[in-house]
């Protein structure tokens, strides 16, 4: 029976459960592939801290080039986080001829690129199935599920953390602050949440999704990024009002050659399937011109979900190095070719909105902030003025003045943000304008 021996560098919370697996589940993983994974060595840079899966002495490296200079070891597993570190360790890695395993999406979304092509040229394959969404196979469901099918578009709720918050928010009325609170009291959400309230996790994500479904590599820096962070109660509770739901939404479409890649909070339908997924879970929706609409759901981090899906890549590449498959039926499956894909410019994005301004309580004003959507060809689909609906939020705001809430039809984002800067310079309105933009059947 083929024995491949593998490593793990970083023993936080998803390499704990790596070990657990790979430990207490080997004759299972035996039984199932017919190969002996056996875990060979890990690596971290404190063995003296608790650990919710403890090892014996001989599987602790107190060095990388213990790893790394074992010619036994075949499969290294990056699970470290961050950028700097880890990329020196893929690179040397793929220099002494072992595969790579990693859940960092963050790597692989900014140095990705640098990492494939090194890793084509050495005849190195990257398993990445964990960096995206945690136990949901999406990685694989792009590569190989749905392979016959030009992908049209990837709506994605990538983040646990602020789909808690937003849920909260919704069901329980609570403030921005007071349900973050509540996310870090219950280790939903980190110490520092940042990456993840301000949309810089969930764009990490929807970049490599991205990168597989329209074949070529995402320049992150061209990602539009927008968090919750500035989300309101006052807009969630206005446009339940008109059947919409606020999520944080990831979105990669493909039209006319480029490819929109944005991540920013956005109102669904209350029926759509995504507007209905709360709390810490993940949901991908893909839409294929074969297949129409595909929805994948379940837990999008922790532990053993996140563990689950590294280890169906260690056994996907220890197959390969079984059966003595090439790198180059890995590239084929993953439709990755050397080209950079164009990415649309947010002034060109098409789409609904909902405004929101703070006007003075008189008559007249709606007229004039009509006549100036009109002069930037934006229809307006609905208005919200519900006096109970008012009455409910008007202490919020400031004295003698009233919400006036604007749905428009799908609208150039260019044209839509230079009517708003009139009117907001106009004089006729106060404070800042709250723009969200909208999903549905009309976009």
């Amino acid at each position: 029976m083929k024995e491949i021996n593998i490593a793990i560098v970083g023993y936080g919370v998803v390499g704990n459960g790596v070990a657990k697996i790979l430990e207490e589940k080997k004759q299972l993983l035996q039984d199932k592939t017919g190969i002996f994974i056996n875990l060979k060595k890990v690596f971290t840079r404190n063995w003296n801290k608790k650990f919710a899966y403890p090892l014996h002495e001989e599987k602790k490296a107190y060095s990388l080039d213990e790893i790394l200079n074992d010619d036994n070891i075949s499969i290294i597993v990056e699970l470290t986080g961050g950028i700097d570190f880890p990329l020196e360790l893929a690179l040397k890695a793929i220099e002494k001829g072992k595969h790579i395993v990693t859940a960092n999406k963050a790597l692989l979304a900014e140095k990705g690129k640098q990492i494939f092509l090194k890793a084509e040229e050495k005849g190195i394959r990257i398993g990445f199935e964990a960096s995206v969404a945690g136990g949901i196979p999406i990685i694989r469901a792009l590569r190989e599920g749905l392979v016959a099918n030009q992908i049209t578009k990837i709506y994605g709720i990538l983040n646990g953390t602020t789909n808690y918050i937003l849920t909260s928010m919704l069901n329980e009325g609570k403030e921005f602050e007071i349900a973050l609170k509540e996310a870090q009291e219950l280790g939903y959400a980190e110490a520092d949440p940042t990456l993840d309230i301000n949309g810089t996790d969930a764009a990490h994500k929807i970049a490599i999704l991205a990168s597989l479904a329209y074949g070529g590599f995402v320049d992150f820096s061209k990602v539009h990024i927008e968090g919750i962070e500035n989300i309101s109660l006052m807009d969630i509770e206005l446009a339940k009002e008109l059947g919409y739901i606020l999520k944080l939404i990831a979105i990669a479409k493909s039209h006319d050659g480029e490819v929109e890649v944005r991540v920013h909070p956005t109102f669904l339908p209350s029926d759509n399937p995504l507007a209905k997924v709360d709390g810490v879970f993940n949901a991908v929706m893909v839409e294929g011109d074969a297949v129409g609409e595909t929805m994948f759901y379940g837990k999008g981090a922790g532990s053993l979900p996140t563990a689950s899906a590294v280890v169906s890549d260690i056994v996907d590449i220890a197959k390969s190095i079984s059966n003595n498959i090439g790198r180059e039926i890995e590239i084929t499956s993953m439709n990755w070719k050397h080209k950079d894909l164009n990415l649309t410019k947010v002034k060109d994005f098409f789409t609904r909105y909902y405004v929101r301004f703070t006007v003075p309580d008189k008559t007249g004003i709606l007229a004039k902030i009509s006549s100036v959507f009109a002069k930037y060809n934006i229809s307006i689909a609905a208005v919200l003025q519900k006096e109970k609906v008012i009455n409910k939020i008007k202490e919020e705001l400031p004295k003698g003045t009233v919400p006036l809430v604007i749905l428009t039809h799908t609208a150039s984002e260019n044209n839509l943000q230079s009517a708003v800067k009139e009117i907001q310079d106009s004089g006729f309105v106060e404070g800042k304008s709250i723009i969200i933009r909208v999903e549905d059947e009309e976009n």
